[in-house]
């Protein structure tokens, strides 16, 4: 969509719409229409975040240098070398604003999904912890899911920034 503009024009209108829907309305449709299962909870996570996904690429893409694009195509590079050497390097910022956001979106809506329609989980226990009106539960679930969040930053995210950022430098 950020390189060609009749990708673009025919996608931007389904991708602003999904973007305004909101996620509890998507999760909502999913079970109503899939029934609660796992398939219809990572369906609707999925569906619900992915237009904001797509956008970020997108502003990546379209920020893509054309000298590098243009230098790539005189010295003949094929389509796996330009993908692998120009422009995901460049893309690599973005992919990673993308996946960092993602995650944060993603995990509050599978709560959201877990809440609604699922018998165990973190959102299953959140639920549960309020109907009982155990402040000292809730409390103790979501310290514990902030725990393990900020344990995926820690572990997954930033050494895949550091090497994203280690690949963008040596192919610069």
């Amino acid at each position: 969509m950020g390189r060609w503009r009749a990708a673009d024009a025919a996608a931007d209108p389904w991708v602003t719409l999904v973007l305004n829907i909101p996620a509890l309305v998507v999760i909502l449709l999913a079970y109503i229409w899939f029934g609660q299962t796992e398939a219809a909870a990572i369906g609707a996570v999925a569906l619900a975040k992915l237009p904001n996904v797509v956008v970020v690429v997108r502003e990546g893409a379209r920020a893509l240098d054309p000298s590098l694009d243009e230098v790539a195509r005189l010295y003949r590079f094929g389509p796996l070398m330009r993908l692998r050497e120009v422009v995901l390097p460049q893309l690599a910022p973005f992919l990673a604003a993308a996946a960092r956001s993602g995650l944060a979106i993603v995990w509050k809506i599978v709560l959201v999904v877990e809440l609604l329609g699922r018998p165990s989980g973190v959102g299953f226990e959140l639920h549960l912890r309020f109907q009982l009106f155990d402040v000292a539960g809730l409390l103790a679930y979501s310290l514990s899911f902030a725990a393990v969040m900020l344990g995926v930053e820690a572990l997954a995210l930033r050494p895949a920034e550091r090497r994203a950022r280690a690949w963008r430098d040596a192919a610069a």
